[in-house]
């Protein structure tokens, strides 16, 4: 008996000590991922890049958090290419997007009343089949994925959708064009339409004749019943509330502070009161979007309404536990807009750069590309840091692989600035960075450390511009040196070359570069 008790007491020892041996499983969860990414956004209209007459507090406290970056830029200087490349991690000369398309030759889709009644009018024309997206290599690393916000990259009833390109939830805009009034009939929720109590009145309505304009009862269809933005909000938070047990992706693709002028009302009163009178924007005779009285104070309420949801979000996460576990991306689509009643000039939008029309939003100088941007990540990123590692929205799927350590392959023009985030002094930098654009005239430019060689009117009757700007000695590219450094210019020939393919899409493309960067 006692040789059989010696003999348990062994065997039960063995087994603790190999219980001992075998490792634990790690209790680190994935971090959640946040990409903010506001609409028109200009590189300095928040108060951390420089704004004095918009007030952004809550962005701001957050990006103390964490790190500026002071030249990121967008992929693109308008919204659907700019979305499609921060998706596909890939630039514009092998982007399948490298403009706006809106798939006219299904109609008038700009008709907004009949894609209300037709919803195979709305959308963009779809991506191919195929097309792997961010939040697909996500999905496939186990993040529940989400879009909320404005889409631009295809179509109902198509594969272009974003819950067949790797969105388990989405909720807002599926077409651009339809973003443009934030009282629309109809949002969607994943591949369904959700209608709204709001009336039928078109994007561009005109100011009606005989109305007085100094009268804020003449302006009272352009203010509805639900707003969108609030909507979308709602949506948002939801999903984060519901998966706070598992990694989550959010996309939240924010149509704010895009045209048309349209805000609460709280916000709109509390600039009034800090401009002052003003003369009112009214649509029609060449005006766009909708008129509004007071268009500096509601381009302003626009933005400090979109800080305000910032803050409620964070609170959010912080209440819930999982703010330090949550990686926070902040950036913009592209530079601010000119139409609309915005003005880039009164609230010097792009400051230092200049973000009016011809080198704003539309534009690949500075002004329409370098967008405001930082990065919080408690605990990884070092709070209060500023990097000035040149960087754009093609980047991100290598540097979420990075942060993942993905172990598959990805596609991708990108590079991972993982290291900057972390402190680290071994990050690689890009040889060059590329933008090929060919709406407004037609554009291209190429930068190469501190040079950037741009041409303009390549697709118009303007004749072709050949610019080269030193971005330190010249950040506001104001002085053309491009005849003293032929070598600057052979080279990014060179890089054109080898980085340019023709679109697959007729409208991409731009005849005179088919003969090279430099063809005369």
């Amino acid at each position: 008996m006692k040789k059989i008790v010696l003999f348990l007491l062994v065997v039960i020892h063995l087994h603790s000590c190999q219980e001992e041996k075998e490792p634990e499983k790690s209790t680190v969860q994935k971090p959640n991922i946040i990409y903010i990414l506001a609409d028109d956004l200009g590189y300095a209209e928040i108060g951390a890049f420089g704004q004095e007459k918009i007030e952004t507090p809550n962005i701001d406290a957050l990006s103390k958090e964490g790190m500026i970056f002071t030249q990121h830029y967008s992929s693109a200087p308008v919204c659907a290419p700019a979305r499609y490349m921060f998706l596909t991690g890939k630039h514009s000369g092998n982007s399948f997007i490298r403009g706006n398309d809106e798939w006219n030759d299904r109609g008038d889709v700009w008709d907004y009343k009949a894609m209300a009644k037709d919803s195979t009018l709305e959308g963009q024309r779809p991506v191919p089949k195929g097309t792997k997206t961010i939040a697909n290599y996500l999905q496939e690393e186990g993040y529940k994925t989400a879009l909320v916000g404005k889409w631009g990259l295809g179509a109902p009833h198509t594969h272009s959708v974003p819950n067949e390109m790797g969105f388990d939830f989405f909720y807002g805009f599926n077409c651009q064009r339809q973003a443009h009034t934030y009282y629309p009939l109809h949002l969607y929720k994943n591949k369904n339409r959700v209608h709204l109590a709001n009336d039928t009145i078109a994007p561009s309505t005109p100011f009606p004749k005989g109305l007085d304009p100094k009268d804020p009862t003449s302006y009272k269809d352009y203010t509805l019943t639900e707003y969108a933005p609030d909507l979308m909000f709602e949506e948002l938070t939801g999903f984060v509330a519901e998966n706070i047990a598992n990694p989550f992706f959010l996309y939240w693709a924010t149509p704010v502070p895009h045209v048309a002028l349209q805000a609460p009302k709280r916000w709109v009163d509390h600039y009034i009161e800090k401009f002052g009178p003003e003369e009112p924007y009214l649509s029609g005779n060449g005006n766009g979007y909708f008129s509004h009285q007071t268009p500096h104070a509601a381009y302003a309420a626009m933005v400090s309404y979109f800080d305000e949801n910032v803050g409620k979000l964070v609170k959010q996460l912080k209440d819930e536990g999982i703010y330090d576990n949550t990686l926070i991306v902040f950036t913009s689509d592209n530079g601010p807009s000119y139409a609309g009643g915005a003005d880039p000039i009164f609230f010097e939008s792009a400051k230092p750069f200049d973000g009016e029309y011809g080198r704003g939003k539309g534009f690949v100088y500075e002004g329409g590309i370098r967008v405001p941007t930082f990065f919080t990540w408690p605990g990884k990123i070092k709070a209060e840091t500023t990097s000035n590692h040149a960087s754009a929205h093609y980047d991100m799927l290598a540097t979420f692989a990075d942060v993942l350590d993905f172990d598959k392959p990805i596609e991708t023009d990108g590079v991972s600035f993982l290291p900057t985030l972390l402190g680290e002094q071994n990050q690689e930098k890009h040889e060059f960075m590329y933008w090929e654009f060919p709406e407004y005239g037609g554009q291209v430019a190429i930068r190469m450390g501190d040079w950037k060689v741009i041409r303009q009117h390549l697709k118009d009757e303007e004749k072709p511009t050949l610019e080269l700007y030193n971005l330190v000695d010249d950040p506001t590219e104001t002085n053309n040196i491009a005849t003293e450094h032929p070598e600057i210019l052979k080279r990014a020939a060179e890089i054109f070359d080898k980085e340019h393919t023709e679109p697959e899409t007729q409208l991409f493309k731009i005849p005179f570069l088919e003969k090279g960067l430099l063809s005369d």
